[in-house]
């Protein structure tokens, strides 16, 4: 069973920085597909950022050229770089693993996700 843990949440003001990142139990970073999500209160679960074993990235129309995902295969680990944050950035995070890399790619999409961390609160103030 793949666990996945998040870090790097904190608090930060308007325009700052967080590096969030996800270490995983067993070696799946660069051969599942990964992604970001997060969800606010009162709010659906979102597709932020998703990354495939090429290495092929999407990001929500909300993220672009402020977020950036990666991933580390030596050390197992999924990054979400995040630049010039904004007060709407405010919710938890979560990482997410999609194990069937052989049919076609939704990265932003919830279902095809079956492992999920238990998230990592990222707070930005205006």
């Amino acid at each position: 069973q793949v666990q996945l843990v998040e870090s790097g949440g904190g608090s930060v003001q308007a325009g700052g920085s967080l590096r969030l990142s996800c270490a995983a139990s067993v070696y799946i970073v660069g051969r599942y597909r990964m992604g970001w999500f997060r969800q606010a209160p009162g709010k659906e679960r979102e597709g932020v950022a998703g990354i495939d074993r090429d290495g092929s990235t999407v990001y929500a129309d909300s993220v672009k050229g402020r977020f950036t995902i990666s991933q580390d295969d030596g050390k197992n680990t999924l990054y979400l770089q995040m630049n010039n944050l904004k007060p709407e950035d405010t919710a938890m995070y979560y990482c997410a693993a999609d194990p069937m890399v052989f049919r076609p790619w939704y990265p932003l999409a919830i279902a095809p996700y079956t492992s999920w961390g238990q998230g990592t609160q990222v707070t930005v103030s205006s």
